[in-house]
């Protein structure tokens, strides 16, 4: 048991001497996995970086490939892909002098993509694992009114339920940021608590701006923007602004023109699960566990949710 002055998910952390920090959903989804990947860095840790990617993977040289489903990205990578947040993130890597070195997987199915994690688990002997969802979808059960985007976050889930690796866990950062996509956060806490009852839930901490790690986040946030100032990302800039104590309509982007934000401390806590347990919760992880493409997934969600009975959504009342 852990002391309550201890974090658990660092805890459980401790023995392990290869890390794999990997974004689930696509996207600048690892940068959500930024402060977890560099505090275990600063602590001597050996880390690795994914990410699941939605630039042109296949595209990549065959000498950029560590194997089939997942490419090597340094700073240099695809110069001409203008959206490449893997590169982006190894150049900022680099500028901070950090191993610069992001895996990128392709979008695929369950068994290809666990396939690629296979294969990187095994190159760098990795006995832990993190999991990082930069919003809150990875936490829907399938039953709910609306489920976000879960395709490539349950694929990611999926695939590592499969493997046998010590530690499997999940981090989701940026509460709040779902409701877009038609999420219920009321749904989110009471899936919580259900995962708190099964024991795969292990609490949850802010991201402040006064660690290192807090500010490099920020910084790294900000870089991103500005090499991808047509499409930064929606959800680690609201994370970033509500590390920075920003509040309610915090337009940084045009993307978001004529939405109304609710940007908020709640929006820099990391929840944190065993990966294990949120797959157990899953309702239809066994219908997509044989696919190859992610459109297999995608229809393999769509048939489950005609059949299922779905939880309407739930208010907060405070």
């Amino acid at each position: 048991m852990t002391a309550l002055h201890a974090n658990p998910l660092f805890t459980r952390l401790e023995s392990a001497e290869s890390v794999l920090v990997a974004g689930a959903g696509g996207g600048f989804d690892i940068y959500a996995g930024l402060p977890v990947a560099l505090s275990l860095l600063h602590r001597g840790k050996r880390v690795q970086l994914a990410n699941l990617s939605f630039s042109a993977v296949e595209g990549l040289p065959l000498e950029s490939r560590l194997a089939p489903d997942i490419a090597v990205v340094t700073p240099d990578t695809a110069p001409h892909q203008a959206y490449f947040p893997e590169r982006t993130l190894a150049q900022w890597l680099a500028l901070h002098r950090y191993p610069s070195t992001v895996h990128a997987f392709g979008r695929v199915g369950v068994q290809p993509l666990r396939a690629a994690y296979r294969a990187l688990i095994e190159r760098y002997e990795i006995d832990a694992v993190v999991l990082v969802d930069g919003g809150t979808d990875i936490l829907m059960r399938g039953d709910e009114s609306g489920l976000g985007t879960p395709e490539e976050d349950l694929t990611s889930v999926a695939a590592l339920a499969g493997i046998d690796v010590p530690e499997r866990l999940i981090v989701s950062v940026g509460f709040g940021v779902d409701a877009y996509h038609g999420v219920s956060h009321g749904l989110v806490l009471e899936n919580i608590a259900a995962l708190e009852r099964d024991g795969a839930y292990l609490g949850a901490f802010s991201v402040s701006r006064s660690t290192r790690e807090g500010a490099l986040f920020v910084d790294a946030v900000a870089h991103a923007q500005e090499c991808t100032p047509d499409h930064p990302s929606i959800v680690n800039g609201s994370i970033a602004a509500a590390v920075q104590g920003s509040f309610g309509d915090v337009q940084f982007t045009s993307r978001t023109r004529g939405s109304e934000l609710f940007v908020n401390p709640l929006m820099s806590l990391c929840f944190a699960f065993e990966l294990e347990g949120v797959a157990r919760r899953c309702l239809y992880l066994d219908r997509i566990e044989d696919t190859h493409l992610i459109r297999q997934v995608s229809s393999a969600i769509e048939l489950f949710r005609e059949e299922v009975r779905t939880r309407a959504s739930r208010r907060i009342p405070h």
